[in-house]
Order: C-alpha cells, then sequence, then structure tokens
C-alpha cells in the first residue's frame, strides 16, 4: 500500500521541524539515553539474581515486566515518558521484556495512570465488603473495589515525594526512616490548610498527576516566613495522610476496609495517622492479604505482561479515562 508513494518528496511542517532541531541540540537526551542504559544493567542483573536464587532458567520465563522510571507525566498534554531501554534488558537477559504500558492508554483517551487497579481487581476484591487498596509511592493512588459496583482507581496527591524531598534537603537522608523526624516535630495546622486547599486534591476522577506538581518549589510558596524543619516534616505527614483519607471520603463511599502498599506504607507515623483518621475503618497493610506491600506492584506489572502477552485487553474506562479496553505495553523480543 505504501509503494505507490515511495517516489513522492515528503515534507515536515516547519514547526514540527523546528521543533526537532531544538530536540537535537537538548543534552537532556543524551543523559537520558546514558541512564537508561545504566537502568537496563541494574534491572538485568536483578532479574538473574532472582533466577538463580529461585533457581529457575531464563528460558523457563515468558516476559519480564518492565515499567522503567516516570520522569514526566503530562496527560494533559497528551504525553508521559519513562526512561528504559527495554531492547537492552532483553538482550542481557535472554528474556522477552514488556514495556511502555501507559502510551496506549493514553492514545486511548485515557490518563495512563494509575494502572495498577486492574491487577488490585484481579488479586484484593472482596465479595462481601468493599474495599480500598492504597498504593503510596512518590504519589498515592487509590484503587476503590466496591461490592456490586465498577472499580475505579485515581491518583489522589503526594505520597513520598515532599517527605522524601525534604528530608533529603534537610537531613542528607532518601527518606525520613519510619517517620521519626515527622514524630519530631509539631503539624503547623495552618500550613497543612494551604497545602490541603490544592485544587488538585478536590477535582474527580479520573486524574493523574506528578512530580510536575508536587514538587518542594510548590511546598516553598506555601511554607511560613518562620518554621522549623521537623515541624515541617510532620506537617507534610498530616498533609499525605489527610489528602488519601479525604479522597477516599469524597470518591469512596462505604469504605469498610483500606489496604496500604508501597513505600509509605513502611513509615510506621504515616500508617498511625492514616488509621487515626479512618475511625471505624479496617486499615492494615496489603501483607494481610498474602502480598507483602514491597511486592505489589511489582507483582503489578508482572501481571500487566502476562495479560499484553496473552493479548488480552485491560478495562481501564473507569479507571483512567480510556475510550474503551486496550492491549497495554510493546514486547521487545529476546
Amino acid at each position: 500500500m505504501l509503494g505507490r508513494y515511495a517516489g513522492r518528496r515528503q515534507h515536515c511542517p516547519d514547526r514540527a521541524r523546528i521543533k526537532l532541531g531544538e530536540l537535537q541540540r537538548d543534552n537532556a537526551f543524551e543523559l537520558e539515553g546514558r541512564v537508561a542504559g545504566e537502568l537496563a544493567a541494574l534491572y538485568a542483573q536483578a532479574v538473574l539474581d532472582v533466577l538463580e536464587t529461585a533457581h529457575v532458567a531464563a528460558r523457563d520465563v515468558i516476559a519480564i515486566g518492565c515499567h522503567g522510571q516516570t520522569v514526566r507525566h503530562r496527560p494533559d498534554l497528551g504525553f508521559t515518558v519513562q526512561v528504559n531501554d527495554p531492547a537492552r534488558l532483553a538482550e542481557l537477559t535472554g528474556i522477552d521484556v514488556v514495556a511502555d504500558f501507559r502510551r496506549r492508554d493514553m492514545a486511548a483517551g485515557g490518563q495512563g495512570a494509575p494502572l495498577v487497579p486492574a491487577f488490585h481487581e484481579a488479586v484484593f476484591r472482596s465479595r462481601e465488603t468493599s474495599r480500598a487498596v492504597v498504593n503510596i509511592g512518590g504519589i498515592s493512588n487509590i484503587t476503590w473495589l466496591p461490592v456490586g459496583g465498577r472499580t475505579i482507581g485515581f491518583d489522589c496527591g503526594p505520597g513520598n515525594v515532599l517527605l522524601d524531598g525534604w528530608a533529603k534537603r534537610h537531613l542528607g537522608a532518601r527518606y525520613d526512616e519510619d517517620g521519626r523526624w515527622a514524630s519530631a516535630g509539631r503539624t503547623d495546622a495552618a500550613l497543612l490548610a494551604r497545602l490541603l486547599d490544592e485544587p488538585y486534591l478536590r477535582s474527580a476522577p479520573p486524574k493523574s498527576t506528578g512530580r510536575e506538581l508536587f514538587r518542594l518549589e510548590w511546598l516553598e510558596e506555601r511554607l511560613p516566613a518562620d518554621y522549623r524543619t521537623a515541624d515541617v516534616q510532620s506537617t507534610l505527614t498530616d498533609f499525605t495522610a489527610h489528602s488519601i483519607v479525604r479522597a477516599l471520603e469524597d470518591f469512596c463511599p462505604r469504605t469498610r476496609e483500606i489496604f496500604l502498599a508501597g513505600g509509605g506504607a513502611r513509615n510506621g507515623a504515616l500508617v498511625e495517622r492514616i488509621r487515626a483518621l479512618c475511625e471505624g475503618c479496617r486499615v492494615e497493610l496489603t501483607d494481610a492479604l498474602g502480598v507483602p506491600t514491597a511486592h505489589v506492584e511489582s507483582m503489578a506489572f508482572a501481571w500487566l505482561a502476562m495479560k499484553c502477552t496473552r493479548r488480552e485487553p485491560i478495562d481501564l474506562t473507569a479507571v483512567t479515562g480510556a475510550l474503551a479496553p486496550r492491549i497495554l505495553g510493546a514486547v521487545y523480543p529476546a
């Protein structure tokens, strides 16, 4: 079909040509390429370590589900960027790799995130009790599993992103271990109110967000003139807890059980503040359902990879707003 066009000169609109030229001069792409290769090597070593520990041969693995690292997520502009090199990962491991899960959902009109609610529905749904699964990563996302109703999911606000950023700036640490620093401070009620006034928190699903919004610059615009750094950490811990619980109250009515996963589920101070706000609800880690908190997301992307290799569409219409179920992911053969 395309052969008859081969002899015709193809024209690139001036605006597109100018933008392509700008991209070619952007050194950030060199950094992205190098980091992607380094990540692929780390992913490959992790895979090989798991295979050795489990005494499983690479030939017995159907595929690796590799999401990569999100560095930009702008559903409002129709794009998302994950740093990844799945072709290199396939080469290093000798196993097919499924990657690039988000863009097909966005092409179908969806937010591209969150994707894990489909896995949560398959693994955590109860026939007797309306549940919510809250994944507290950099950004927190909620999956609502109502009895007799459709699963919905959405990013509800910040998880660890502000907590970790503030800890790194003032402690030089990657994170606030078990929320101990936050527990040494006192929450500033006025600052908490300003943080909770963020319009994104009130917007209805489907919705997704990222570090483009919830970053330290966003926080600094709302800080009082005088503050104690530990008090800010305590306030941020309450901010994450309140944003999660308010979202449950606003968009997930009749929830009776809440299960927490992700890195934030290992922050004892954060978990206790969520529990204090959820009087009358059972609040546990997903470990109580047989899935360790640290494994939920990796299992989810292995499940998504399985669905892709079987060419089975994922229905995220009530989660991301996609027009219809779609097969998510692209396969990179070994």
